[in-house]
């Protein structure tokens, strides 16, 4: 399975990473180790959603998505509170 993630960091509320990864639990950890060049200076993060699909190219489509400018609205309505 491939997943798509939503993240939210803790230390800055308003501040979101999407991503994809065929183990979620070890990416977070991955991110708030700082091994993630992008997200080290936002962490700690918190995992607030993640999507499975059993396609990898379906994965990576859904993850551009998110990273648009419509995916961004998309993912503010069903994935943050």
């Amino acid at each position: 399975m491939y997943f798509v993630y939503v993240l939210r960091s803790e230390k800055y509320p308003k501040q979101h990473y999407y991503g994809f990864t065929t183990n979620v639990t070890l990416r977070l950890e991955s991110h708030n180790a700082g091994q993630v060049p992008s997200t080290v200076r936002l962490r700690p993060w918190k995992l607030l959603a993640y999507t499975a699909f059993p396609d990898k190219g379906m994965a990576l489509r859904f993850e551009a998505y998110l990273k648009s400018g419509s995916g961004r609205a998309f993912a503010k309505k069903h994935f943050e509170s």
